[in-house]
């Protein structure tokens, strides 16, 4: 089987996947079995791929639409590691939501997992899609797919955050990615991603910048502020599907697209002399701080969780915005480190939810005492999204730090450090309250949650811990896309 046949095969599955899912609808121990079974396969396939020394870059071309734009896929090293994550966090997302949806008695679960699935294929073609065109089509139809996720619930509240996602996704693509796109293919009569760039540096730079910024928040997954609102809105959905959102798929897209159009569309060389990367560090600088104070505020917990994925969104922009080698390394690997870190935030949440009913912090005086696992995990989750060992978050925020030295954007530096330290600030009270506090209230009768979603937290935690120990194996892949720099 070649590379391009597997790459196909990644794309496919899940639909495979989402239709073995519907057949076995009222078989709910068969359909999980069958969305568990499409997980493994799926990462078996991205696996294949995961070796450094034969990722080459080389294009399959489907179909060509017009001169010089076609849909076509390559894998390259940037794609190898956004896969291998999404894919990875999907088997642990799958057991997780079995124990989610079956304990809170949600309905639609057929639709939930076949909707899951069809996310992760418009993921994989994001993943490797070859050029903009491509990338612009899959992310297109990964927010068709999530659209139902959101509103999974039926409900007024869910209706109006499933509407808002759509109405800020679609706006931005629609009304800024897609006419930037059309006007990059106007100006060099290509799309295709090349780590040189493929805009000219004699071009009006005005306009370089003004397409630029369409295409900053025409991708709105990344949840650039002011673009962002429609991430808290859509925290309205099941934990399992905000787990989707802000680590294995959706926001992840996002940034990833940001990151072909800064590398692959205008190239590091011309961000630098055009001085492009200091505004792209001011607007997701901004994103970064007024994120974190909000979260300071926040009472609801998801929704606290909400506004610091958005400000570590940021911190991975500002990271490949510094456009230096060590600024890139650490934007890209903290896509890893970001994932495993809040999918275990997220999935402690969630248990909490399915156990106690509690979902404002308010509310959780002492309840470490009785789930100590699942606080332990979150714990863990917290350190990583903070950026402190020993979790691999504290090697990638380390990478960005240098990176800003080495770029000579001292401000970023101290933007890096300050919002660290508002992580902490709304991070470790949750977990004081937790197991230093007595609760308010007699709760006779709580202990863990579900082993289904007490596991995929401490699954996810462990391997936050481990990334600190072997970040090598990704940051010797992502070589591929810094070495040049």
């Amino acid at each position: 089987m070649t590379n391009f046949t597997t790459i196909l095969l990644t794309i496919c599955i899940p639909i495979i996947g989402a239709f073995m899912i519907y057949l076995f609808g009222k078989k709910p121990n068969q359909r999980e079995a069958a969305s568990f079974a499409t997980a493994f396969v799926l990462f078996g396939c991205v696996l294949k791929l995961f070796n450094p020394g034969k990722i080459n870059g080389q294009t399959l071309q489907l179909i060509e639409l017009f001169p010089g734009v076609s849909i076509s896929f390559f894998y390259d090293h940037l794609s190898v590691v956004f896969a291998f994550v999404a894919s990875s966090l999907w088997i642990v997302t799958t057991l997780y939501s079995i124990g989610y949806m079956r304990g809170t008695n949600e309905r639609n679960q057929t639709r939930f997992y076949m909707c899951f699935a069809l996310a992760l294929s418009a993921t994989m073609g994001v993943a490797f899609s070859a050029n903009l065109l491509t990338l612009y089509i899959f992310y297109e139809l990964l927010s068709i797919s999530t659209y139902a996720l959101v509103g999974h619930q039926q409900n007024a509240d869910a209706q109006f955050g499933a509407r808002k996602y759509l109405i800020y996704l679609f706006g931005g693509s629609i009304g800024l990615a897609l006419p930037a796109m059309i006007i990059i293919y106007q100006i060099t009569g290509t799309l295709d991603f090349n780590y040189s760039g493929i805009v000219p540096a004699y071009f009006n730079p005005t306009m370089l910048l003004a397409l630029l910024l369409m295409f900053l928040y025409g991708f709105g997954k990344a949840g650039l502020m002011p673009f962002h609102a429609w991430l808290p809105g859509a925290m309205v959905a099941p934990t399992p599907v905000s787990s989707l959102l802000h680590a294995v798929a959706v926001v992840k897209v996002g940034v990833f697209s940001i990151i072909r159009v800064l590398t692959g569309i205008y190239g590091v060389d011309l961000m630098q002399s055009l001085k492009f990367n200091g505004v792209v560090c001011g607007i997701a600088a901004f994103t970064v701080i007024t994120a974190s104070l909000i979260a300071l505020y926040q009472d609801n917990l998801k929704r606290l969780l909400a506004f610091s994925t958005i400000g570590q969104l940021a911190y991975i922009i500002m990271g490949v915005g510094l456009a230096s080698s060590l600024g890139v390394t650490g934007g890209i690997l903290h896509i890893v480190m970001h994932a495993f870190g809040k999918i275990t935030l997220f999935f402690c949440a969630g248990a909490i939810y399915v156990t106690t009913k509690k979902k404002y912090i308010s509310e959780m005086d002492g309840i470490g005492k009785q789930m100590p696992i699942t606080l332990s995990a979150f714990f863990i989750g917290a350190l990583s999204v903070t950026g402190l060992p020993p979790t691999g978050g504290f090697i990638s925020k380390w990478m960005m730090l240098q990176g800003a030295m080495d770029a000579n954007l001292t401000i970023i530096m101290i933007v890096y450090l300050v919002s660290s330290l508002l992580n902490a600030c709304y991070f470790f009270p949750i977990i004081y309250k937790a197991f230093f506090k007595d609760p308010a209230t007699e709760s006779h009768g709580i202990k863990e949650a579900p082993l289904n979603c007490l596991i995929p937290p401490m699954i996810t935690a462990a391997c936050s811990i481990l990334l600190f120990f072997n970040y090598r194996i990704f940051t010797t892949i992502i070589h591929g896309v810094t070495g040049g720099l």
